[in-house]
């Protein structure tokens, strides 16, 4: 029964650590991808109760705006900014215990002072409340070092 159990922690380390990027990140019309059903996932543009998280606001330009935006990234732990264009950056997070691997994704409109975000874990079903947490965290810190702080 250990080895059973054993052979399954090795499993999920292996997947944790193994998951390739997903192919359906980035911005289409305008918007981030929606979120799937499992609850593992936010979205500021995603409407139901499950997924809904709103976006960051700022005033100032855009460009300052994603660069506050990559600062308050750059300085948490298990972060990764793998792409940034003026108006969109994604991040990858790496879990402590599990090293899995979530997507965190910002796109921010030239016709608005928002900055849309989308956050999914790359496997399983559940997250318990991770990837709210995250974002939630970021909005935290963005802001903050937009009073200077």
């Amino acid at each position: 029964m250990m080895m059973l159990y054993g052979s399954m922690l090795t499993g999920l380390l292996l997947v944790g650590c193994s998951a390739p990027m997903p192919k359906n990140l980035g911005v289409l019309h305008g918007r981030l991808q929606p979120c799937p059903t499992s609850p593992n996932c936010v979205c500021s543009q995603d409407h139901d109760k499950t997924h809904a998280i709103a976006p960051f606001a700022y005033t100032g330009s855009r460009r300052a705006a994603m660069s506050r935006l990559a600062k308050a990234i750059t300085g948490m732990y298990g972060a990764r900014i793998v792409q940034q264009t003026p108006d969109y950056l994604h991040a990858e997070y790496t879990t402590r215990w599990m090293r899995f691997v979530d997507d965190v994704e910002f796109y921010a409109p030239a016709d608005a002072k928002l900055i849309q975000v989308r956050s999914a874990s790359r496997i399983g079903y559940s997250d318990f409340g991770v990837n709210r947490k995250r974002v939630e965290a970021i909005r935290r810190r963005f802001d903050a070092i937009g009073k200077g702080g």
